[in-house]
């Protein structure tokens, strides 16, 4: 009886990576292993789009002039497989996306000619920095010139603190320094004031005074224009309403008296035409309506105003009101609201030295925080730089720098957004030379080592699965194209790690080659990526050896480097 196959245990890693219509990509999927991928080919032919399609799932900036020529659209999907989802799960819930189905996860990224652009994650639509938040989980990206950040001190006091894990210390730090400088501003904002403070003060008294004394509080300016109107036409007004009442119900020929005599007949008629009672009825309606609408006007006339006083102050009312609508814009609303303002900044103004003393008291405290905080991450800082420049250096020599030292050095400056360290990284390529600043190494070439070296030392301090290098072996030579190939594969020991590289040194040493050509099918050309071993690997490797035409020796050398690192 045979017992149950243990299943595969698969490491955290980038699975498969599918490209549709970007740039010259028609439509290519490529499938990933574990460990050390190498990704070659010719100049021109496409390499560094598998490295930018990766960045667009991981939320790199979309241009829709990436489209292949003659697409509506471009996508792109990457399949993650993660060993351990914990993490990237609770991330998930937060952005309130579907967890990892089996330690898989999915990420999709479309866009189109039109300008339009969506993010999936686990098929549930999400934002581009959700993308990016994911990603900086996942995949840990060296571009051919990052190695140039390496000279920014900023960059190199993140690189310290990520390798000893000061990532709280920080952040607290950071908060205690925000608060710190907030008091400042505050304190700037009050110094500015300036000029003659008691002259402000004076202004703001008389413009305070002046909108008090409109009384606009529950002012309606609709009705106060009304009224004006009412005021202003007051004889006319009872001129008028005394002509109605008199059409209506005092005159001999009113409305209401010849209604009346309508009455009079009607009754008469309805002792002939029973209908006329209805008729009749309806007239006596009409009469009441008459003489309500009667009574209506004349109690409208009784209340007009015709007096002169009130005439004259209803207009210094409305002529009070223009010229502060003149003075700060808008109606009564907008004037209110400056009346609040200037009221605060009159309280602004006369408890300013009451406010400064307190600012000058909560600065005092607020320094003496940002320093603690600053000495206590200093001194981890400390701690951690020797450490760092140890495990450097031993890089270092793996990397063609038998001699070679590094160093990290802090001093004291003042408080800063990352500290109260100036940092300086040092390094000595060769025996008996002091170490000097990174930023006065010429050569590229040397640069693109010790970063080679930093990434591999962060490597072993975080839990980032995949790491991606584009053209990491840019400026250097051959024979230091085998150390670096070497270091790759240690590294790949322990996650995953995929390298453009231009060196058949380091493309010899892949756990998994890819080669990367152009075809032309149909009239267009498109690029191509394939998954090479065997007869067809020994020919890339020659092809890197002695270009594009194979030779005996070229195809000997090749094979003799694969089978040599195949049996270590």
């Amino acid at each position: 009886m045979h017992g149950r196959a243990s299943p595969v245990i698969l490491p955290p890693m980038l699975q498969a990576l599918r490209i549709r219509n970007l740039a010259i990509v028609d439509d290519v999927q490529v499938e990933f292993e574990n460990g050390l991928n190498v990704i070659t080919g010719e100049t021109g032919a496409g390499k560094s789009l598998m490295i930018g399609a990766l960045n667009l799932v991981l939320g790199d900036r979309a241009d829709k002039s990436l489209i292949r020529a003659g697409a509506d659209s471009c996508a792109v999907e990457a399949t993650f497989h993660l060993a351990s989802a914990t993490e990237t799960n609770s991330l998930l819930d937060e952005l309130g996306l579907a967890p990892c189905d089996n330690g898989q996860l999915i990420i999709r990224r479309q866009f189109t000619v039109a300008g339009t652009s969506k993010c999936f994650i686990n098929d549930s639509s999400t934002t581009v920095q959700a993308l990016k938040r994911v990603g900086d989980l996942l995949v840990d990206m060296h571009g051919p010139h990052d190695h140039q950040s390496l000279l920014s001190r900023e960059f190199q006091l993140d690189l310290l603190d990520a390798f000893g894990q000061l990532g709280k210390q920080r952040a607290a730090y950071e908060e205690t320094y925000r608060h710190w400088l907030d008091l400042h501003k505050q304190r700037a904002v009050l110094d500015s004031d300036g000029g003659d403070v008691m002259q402000q003060i004076d202004f703001l008294r008389f413009q305070i005074k002046e909108i008090e004394a409109a009384k606009l509080e529950g002012m309606d300016e609709s009705e106060l224009i009304a009224e004006h109107t009412r005021v202003a036409n007051a004889q006319r007004i009872l001129e008028l309403a005394e002509s109605v009442r008199n059409a209506l119900s005092e005159d001999d020929a009113s409305a209401f008296q010849a209604l009346a005599t309508a009455q009079r007949h009607l009754s008469e008629l309805g002792k002939i035409v029973p209908e006329a009672e209805t008729w009749k009825q309806e007239a006596a309606n009409a009469a009441g309506q008459l003489q309500e609408l009667a009574r209506t006007v004349s109690d409208f006339a009784q209340k007009i105003d015709a007096d002169p006083a009130r005439m004259q102050a209803l207009e210094e009312q409305m002529s009070t009101l223009h010229r502060l609508k003149r003075k700060h814009g808008g109606g009564v609303k907008d004037i209110l609201a400056f009346l609040a303002q200037s009221k605060q900044r009159l309280n602004d103004l006369e408890t300013r030295g009451e406010r400064a003393e307190k600012l000058d008291a909560e600065i005092k405290e607020a320094t003496a925080v940002v320093g603690k905080c600053g000495r206590e991450l200093s001194t981890q800082r400390k701690s951690a730089s020797k450490k760092l420049g140890v495990s450097i250096t031993k890089e270092l020599r793996a990397l063609g720098f038998p001699h070679g030292s590094f160093d990290v050095t802090l001093t004291e400056s003042d408080p800063g957004p990352g500290g109260i360290d100036a940092i300086e990284f040092g390094f000595a390529p060769n025996i008996g030379e002091p170490t000097r600043p990174l930023r006065a190494i010429a050569s590229s070439g040397e640069i693109s080592r010790v970063m080679l070296a930093v990434k591999v030392v962060l490597a072993a301090h975080d839990r980032i699965p995949v790491l991606v290098f584009d053209e990491v072996d840019a400026n250097v030579g051959g024979e230091m194209g085998n150390a670096i190939g070497e270091k790759l594969r240690s590294v790949a020991e322990n996650r995953q790690v995929l390298c453009i590289t231009h060196l058949p040194q380091v493309a010899a040493q892949g756990g998994s080659h890819y080669v990367v050509t152009k075809a032309v099918r149909d009239g267009r050309t498109s690029t191509l990526i394939a998954n090479v071993d065997g007869k067809n690997r020994v020919e890339e490797i020659a092809r890197m050896l002695g270009g594009r035409d194979l030779t005996s020796v070229t195809v000997r050398h090749a094979k003799e480097m694969l089978e040599n690192i195949a049996a270590r």
